[in-house]
């Protein structure tokens, strides 16, 4: 029988964990066992959850159990759609107390009725030309309020640093001045300025934004204009949103989650989501191509385990494509070899400040960044590609080196 096993880490005050799994594992399927008819018993038998394991691992803070409990509900129980899931393995019981969704495990006929991303990292690197390094993306930078002269100026400098991927700004939404059709066919233009003039193919993500209903007509005129990849507010409008998206062939390019809304729903200790599953598995599953998160160093930093789990999520083997790792939020050139150690090479290395804040301008900070990546693949420290590269070297003076192995 296919079923679905969520894993819970629960703090217990009546220190019987195993009575507690018991109590979910029916409370969230056929609502009581013991009490029912010996006929009504074996009607609902292939409805009710069962507790796979229980593990005490202590007490916390207030000497409550800790316990990881394990528990596979029928896939009969749910239609096979992410909100009826989530409704199903942690619905009203994320309302009950200290209890945290760590993983879901899908059997492999349930998987089936998800996409994955219809690129992945293979089909992203493919239209980059690109295969031996990590990517590099830049984001916008002070565009609110501002016209699209402005904006396409900042798009063609970072161009020309050598950013593989542009992003809009994720509180760019539509508006007079820069509208999100002339965003996309004026940066088209300008991306292909930059391509003829250099070679260096650079790809710019839109922001897709508007009421939920708006939202596939939009995308898919985004993709008759030519845009190279959406930015999606996923946890805004909802994992279900990005699915509809994904599966549909009418638009037919790469989308990048952001995790704007999703601290709500992770950053807890006791409650919610884990930061691997939301933002790693669920998205991969639903058809991000990228996943956008925190990541261990910068100015919004994230537990490194919590990061390096998602990196593991995004990527770990399974039968869909993998998704990019995009750890942000503070990065300079300094941090490359600590990115580049912690993410491997199928990871996007992101920046704003960290390009923009360069004194050659957006185009030199793209420029330090390449220069740092080449000069940590060739198996060399930053200090000594810094003698050869005039733009990490500048990069470097501002804002330092941090050592691999930090945090």
């Amino acid at each position: 029988m296919s079923e679905i096993t969520a894993t819970y880490i629960v703090h217990d005050s009546k220190h019987n964990p195993e009575k507690k799994a018991e109590g979910i594992a029916l409370g969230l399927t056929v609502g009581s066992w013991t009490d029912l008819p010996e006929l009504d018993q074996q009607q609902l038998k292939k409805h009710k959850g069962r507790v796979v394991s229980v593990e005490g691992t202590g007490l916390d803070s207030n000497s409550e159990t800790i316990a990881t409990i394990k528990i596979a509900y029928p896939a009969l129980n749910f239609s096979s759609d992410l909100p009826a899931i989530l409704t199903t393995v942690f619905g009203k019981l994320s309302l009950d107390g200290k209890v945290k969704l760590v993983d879901l495990q899908f059997g492999d006929d349930l998987k089936k009725a998800f996409p994955g991303p219809r690129f992945g990292i293979d089909g992203i690197r493919n239209k980059l030309g690109v295969h031996d390094r990590p990517l590099l993306m830049s984001i916008f930078k002070g565009v609110i309020g501002r016209d699209l002269d402005f904006l396409l100026k900042q798009l063609k400098e970072q161009s020309l640093g050598g950013v593989d991927l542009i992003k809009d700004d994720e509180i760019l939404f539509e508006n007079e001045l820069t509208p999100f059709e002339k965003r996309i066919s004026l940066g088209r233009q300008v991306l292909e300025e930059v391509y003829e003039m250099t070679g260096h193919r650079t790809l710019y993500a839109a922001n897709l934004t508007g009421r939920t209903s708006q939202l596939s007509d939009k995308a898919r005129k985004a993709s008759e204009l030519g845009a190279d990849a959406l930015l999606f507010n996923v946890f805004a409008y909802g994992l279900d949103v990005l699915q509809e998206l994904r599966e549909d062939d009418e638009i037919n390019i790469p989308i990048m989650a952001h995790p704007a809304v999703s601290g709500a729903l992770t950053s807890a200790d006791d409650y919610g989501f884990s930061h691997s599953l939301l933002l790693g598995k669920l998205l991969r599953y639903a058809g991000a191509d990228f996943s956008l998160f925190p990541s261990p160093y910068g100015s919004v930093a994230l537990e490194k385990q919590q990061a390096l789990s998602i990196g593991a999520s995004l990527t770990a083997e399974d039968q869909f494509k993998k998704s990019f790792p995009v750890p942000s939020a503070g990065i300079h050139p300094g941090m490359v070899p600590l990115l580049i150690n912690d993410f491997g090479i199928d990871s996007v290395i992101n920046a704003g400040g960290g390009v923009h804040g360069h004194p050659g301008g957006a185009q030199g900070g793209g420029k330090a960044f390449r220069q740092a990546i080449e000069t940590v693949l060739q198996g060399k420290s930053l200090t000594e590609g810094a003698v050869a590269h005039k733009e990490l070297k500048e990069a470097l003076d501002l804002w330092g080196v941090a050592e691999v192995g930090a945090k």
